[in-house]
């Protein structure tokens, strides 16, 4: 059987600067269209503001990628930070679809999909995002409640 991992690993890497971890976090591409609209969709269903974003091109972001095995300079995935534990990709967003509750908890039904569809799906679109949705400029981005969530 298999370990299960520590919790809050990133907290003993001398790489990763110091910041408040407590809460739910997500590491997003802050160049990218799609990862802006995905702020901004948990920004609006976030009732109790308890989620805080991180652009993986500040340095805490490219540290904690770069802490969990993900190249910063070229992300296939993005990291959701829920009680010390790391999440990324497909499971990343059913996790935060629980968080925020109601329907959102709807993408709970994507766990019926074999792993592999979930990351090769996944994959495709990660890719592809620049092209599918283009690119953004997260942390300019006007929207008050996206601007109250980024962490620097």
């Amino acid at each position: 059987m298999k370990p299960k991992p520590s919790p809050f690993t990133w907290r003993d890497d001398p790489d990763v600067p110091d910041f408040p971890d407590a809460g739910l976090i997500c590491v997003m591409d802050a160049s990218c269209g799609l990862c802006a609209k995905g702020a901004t969709w948990i920004a609006r269903n976030d009732r109790d503001a308890r989620f805080r974003i991180i652009p993986l091109q500040s340095p805490l972001g490219a540290a904690l990628m770069s802490h969990f095995g993900i190249d910063p300079a070229d992300p296939l995935s993005w990291l959701f930070l829920e009680d010390g534990m790391a999440h990324g990709s497909v499971d990343a967003m059913i996790r935060v679809g629980r968080q925020l509750g109601g329907t959102w908890r709807a993408l709970g039904a994507l766990r019926l999909l074999p792993r592999s569809l979930r990351d090769w799906a996944y994959g495709v679109i990660a890719r592809n995002r620049y092209k599918l949705m283009g690119r953004a400029d997260l942390c300019a981005m006007p929207d008050p409640a996206v601007q109250a969530r980024l962490l620097q």
